[in-house]
């Protein structure tokens, strides 16, 4: 049975149901006034790690059914990103405003803080347009092949990369995105790293040491969240906007979803049951590990398809508020 968690401005949804219906979801809320910012949940292990603008980081043990909030010092931090290591569940990392990385390796008990991230030639260039006086992580990702390598999206600045879980930092590789949104590697593909970016599409094979731009059929270009298939790594699902404003404001909303398969040029999924184009916000994309299963969010619901993005379904989940008017900020799905 799979367990979505989707956060929203003002509390966390755990939404569970069956891989065979779209009816009959349950749906809970938590951290009701809080302001979740990234959700991270670690299957097989019923911990849900939550990061807040305000008030640090929250973690359940049973599945997302009660929630402590963790004294530590990244309660301090607006905490943006979070990512678990595939190689130990118990070691976590999270990203916050300004930009920090703190690491984990006792399931979220303690963490550490990674010096030398700001200290990169060209953190005078970073900055977040809607507040420019700071920037911030907005997606970490762990490699599957190497358990020190870690990627770190900074928005608007830089790749950075890491090769000793943190210790010691790398930035801008050949080829890479400043304005990385989200990021994502395959266990069945050595090397192959994936981003999203506001300055567009990008895909590594070498680990992150040098980037190709792939916009061959990309008509919007300012991409928001990416997924590989993970029965195939060459199959890739995107969305995105032509701007910021179209990408996550409901009211000027315009939204689209790609598919690449292998080196065909992007096609636009239009018409498959994700709502897409005008009043749409940007999905945002999890999978659970299933071959040709994605599950997407945006402000029309939760969906989920089982052949990559051929055909949608819309889960019967249960939003309290007025659905077309919530930009989901997170989405972590289990089963």
């Amino acid at each position: 049975m799979p367990t979505a968690y989707v956060a929203l401005k003002n509390r966390l949804l755990v939404c569970e149901g069956n891989d065979g219906s779209a009816e009959g979801w349950t749906t809970a809320e938590r951290l009701e006034g809080s302001d979740p910012r990234c959700v991270v949940a670690s299957g097989g292990t019923d911990r849900v790690l939550v990061g807040t603008f305000e008030d640090g980081l929250f973690r359940s043990t049973d599945g997302g059914e009660t929630f402590e909030h963790l004294e530590t010092d990244v309660e301090s931090e607006a905490v943006m990103s979070l990512a678990v290591s595939p190689h130990d569940s118990d070691v976590m990392y999270a990203g916050t405003e300004p930009s920090r990385v703190y690491r984990s390796t006792d399931g979220g008990d303690s963490w550490t803080y990674l010096e030398g991230i700001t200290d990169l030639p060209s953190e005078p260039e970073w900055f977040f347009p809607p507040r420019p006086e700071t920037h911030h992580v907005r997606w970490l990702e762990v490699d599957p092949f190497d358990p020190g390598r870690l990627y770190v999206g900074i928005e608007l600045g830089a790749l950075v990369l890491s090769d000793d879980g943190g210790d010691s930092w790398r930035e801008r590789p050949p080829g890479s995105r400043r304005d990385n949104h989200s990021l994502a590697t395959h266990p069945d593909r050595e090397g192959r790293v994936y981003s999203a970016a506001g300055d567009g599409y990008a895909q590594s094979d070498d680990g992150g040491d040098s980037w190709e731009q792939v916009h061959d059929g990309l008509e919007h270009t300012y991409c928001w969240s990416v997924v590989p298939d993970p029965g195939d790594p060459d199959r890739v699902l995107v969305s995105s906007a032509s701007g910021a404003r179209s990408a996550h404001t409901a009211r000027t909303a315009e939204s689209y979803v790609y598919r690449r398969e292998g080196d065909d040029p992007w096609k636009r999924l239009d018409g498959r049951g994700l709502p897409t184009g005008e009043g749409v916000v940007r999905a945002i994309f999890a999978t659970t590990g299933e071959p040709g299963a994605v599950y997407g969010v945006t402000n029309h619901g939760l969906f989920r398809s089982s052949d990559f993005g051929d055909s949608w379904s819309q889960l019967a989940v249960d939003w309290a508020d007025r659905l077309e008017t919530v930009t989901p900020r997170g989405l972590a799905v289990v089963r």
